[in-house]
């Protein structure tokens, strides 16, 4: 693997991202301004002020070689709709920060061909002035027919990034664990409500009832119906739900 990441960050690839391409919303922070591209299911792209930030990139929602080369990359967890070291191969410049769980270095031994760093639940990092911290993301109710939870807990991080006067929440594969309901200030939230990987509706609900993001974005939700998430969410006069297309 080696030698095919150094050839491709010697190839000094271009890329002609096109925005128009996807759904993207804006938000002014004290860093700039956040646009958000809604690239698909859990893959996103954030672009502060001149920073690229991709979270999970995997080929099979976009063509990398047309996208953005990455400042920061931050990835969640190990599966493969989350983790793809070919995407992740076509947006490395030499300077960029990679930010991953132990899990993911060790399946494909990050550390022989660019320099990651790995964060664990609870662990901070920053990057410039934008702070990045690591946040539990896990099951407690659904599992696999062995009874191992479809996302263990310690394997997997959310992310929170924190620009000083604005904080978004990209949570990865998770419930509404503890973790995420005690969390606050939380200006965006990303809520994954894919079954029966991570939430119901009735946990996502659960959840941003009780750390009452000013916007929810639901992701990663597959074949869920997202009317039943606005339908309940009616109530909720203090978080705005946003339906993008993943």
């Amino acid at each position: 693997m080696k030698s095919f990441f150094s050839f491709l960050l010697l190839m000094g690839m271009t890329h002609s991202f096109s925005q128009e391409k996807f759904q993207h919303d804006s938000f002014k922070t004290s860093l700039g301004e956040l646009t958000m591209s809604f690239i698909g299911h859990g893959t996103l792209m954030f672009q502060l002020d001149e920073m690229v930030i991709h979270i999970d990139p995997v080929s099979r929602e976009a063509d990398y070689s047309e996208m953005l080369a990455a400042d920061l990359i931050l990835i969640t967890h190990q599966h493969g709709d989350h983790l793809d070291a070919g995407a992740i191969s076509k947006i490395l410049k030499e300077e960029t920060k990679l930010i991953m769980t132990q899990t993911c270095f060790d399946m494909f031994e990050m550390e022989k061909v660019l320099d990651a760093e790995i964060l664990r639940n609870g662990d901070k990092s920053s990057f410039g002035k934008l702070k990045i911290e690591a946040i539990p993301a896990y099951n407690i109710e659904h599992k696999r027919s062995s009874g191992v939870a479809y996302h263990p807990e310690g394997e997997g991080n959310g992310y929170i990034l924190d620009s000083g006067d604005f904080r978004v929440l990209v949570a990865g594969d998770t419930e509404n664990i503890p973790e995420i309901k005690s969390l606050k200030d939380i200006d965006v939230a990303f809520l994954p409500m894919n079954l029966p990987y991570t939430m119901t509706p009735e946990m996502v609900i659960d959840a941003v009832k009780a750390f009452k993001p000013k916007v929810l974005y639901p992701y990663h939700f597959g074949r869920t119906d997202t009317n039943e998430l606005i339908e309940k969410m009616k109530d909720c006069k203090e978080v705005e739900v946003r339906i993008r297309d993943f």
